[in-house]
């Protein structure tokens, strides 16, 4: 569901990516008050570049001819709490925008509102942590997981029509688009659902710690954090190196909905602004659609390459984030007469 800067005005891409850097900074304050666990900043490493690869890997919704993938908050937020979770979905976001152009630049900012903030910040708290007060079970995981990704999904698919309707750059009418949109990212929603339930609850089945402590109790894990660590490093290079290279060939939710209220998936602009971002990025993308340049030759697959590489700066950049945050508020703490705040 990744924007592209065709559909949105400079007014409110400008305006979006204002919101979105307001979360950011927000995110950042508030992780600053509340230390790190040893524990989670290398998960969001791990964890960040998990997603970055599982959004590679499209999936076929049957009978439409349309595919989706995972968008990972909901995921990341159940593993790391809302705040760092937004961070590192963030970083991934910005990590595809700009190497693989995945995404606008101008319309990076929607994106990260309506895949980050939508489900880190809104759905998690709202949704996702009063369903598991019920109690900590693989029922109740479950239930608040599909639940709350649907949710997720239907607000941020909301969010892009609202977007492009604000903007009034594209012939594609409201209730057109909308009627499109939403059916498709409820299938997509119900699948990323169960995919994301059955994840946490293998992790919770062996590490029930890192689903976060405040909603689980803590229970003897069957792994070491570092065993549960290594695991999921392993599924992440052979769900981006290996995995990806049979992602659906369909177009997207949001690609697919486009095609059948304008007749083609590839819109053009006649924005200045489009055309400047546009040039940006094609010196910045490494990969582009996450293959090589149609001139080059290679043997070597281009997709499995551009997810281990995308994987790895996902790894480095949000694990990066994750010590800076997590050393500041060590160094306010010892700063402090009293050692604490």
């Amino acid at each position: 569901m990744h924007m592209a800067d065709a559909l949105l005005s400079p007014a409110v891409g400008l305006s979006m990516g204002a919101v979105s850097a307001g979360a950011m900074a927000l995110s950042v304050s508030k992780i600053k008050k509340d230390d790190l666990s040893d524990k989670k900043v290398p998960l969001m490493a791990v964890a960040g570049a998990f997603v970055f690869a599982a959004q590679m890997i499209n999936f076929t919704i049957p009978a439409t001819g349309s595919s989706g993938h995972i968008g990972g908050g909901m995921l990341l937020a159940a593993l790391l709490g809302g705040y760092p979770s937004f961070l590192t979905l963030s970083v991934v976001l910005i990590i595809q925008a700009l190497f693989f152009a995945d995404g606008g630049l101008l319309a990076l900012g929607c994106n990260i509102f309506n895949m980050g903030v939508i489900p880190c910040l809104l759905v998690y708290p709202l949704v996702f942590k009063p369903l598991m007060k019920r109690g900590p079970s693989y029922k109740n995981l479950t239930l608040a997981s599909v639940l709350s990704v649907v949710i997720g999904l239907q607000l941020g698919a909301l969010g892009v029509v609202l977007e492009t309707t604000a903007s009034g750059v594209t012939e594609l009418p409201f209730s057109a688009f909308l009627m499109m949109m939403q059916p498709i990212h409820l299938a997509i929603g119900l699948v990323e659902g169960v995919i994301t339930a059955a994840i946490l609850s293998f992790v919770y089945s062996m590490r029930p710690d890192l689903i976060e402590a405040e909603l689980i109790p803590s229970s003897k894990p069957r792994l070491s954090f570092k065993k549960a660590l290594a695991l999921l490093a392993i599924a992440t290079i052979l769900t981006g190196g290996v995995l990806s290279l049979y992602a659906s060939e369909h177009p997207d939710g949001l690609e697919w909905s486009i095609e059948r209220v304008a007749g083609t998936s590839e819109l053009t602009s006649d924005e200045a602004l489009h055309d400047k971002m546009g040039a940006i990025q094609e010196k910045t993308a490494l990969m582009p659609d996450y293959d090589f340049a149609a001139e080059n030759n290679s043997s070597i697959p281009g997709t499995s390459l551009a997810g281990l590489i995308g994987g790895g700066l996902t790894f480095l950049l949000a694990g990066i984030t994750g010590y800076l945050l997590s050393r500041f508020k060590k160094r306010r703490v010892n700063a402090s007469p009293l050692g604490e705040n």
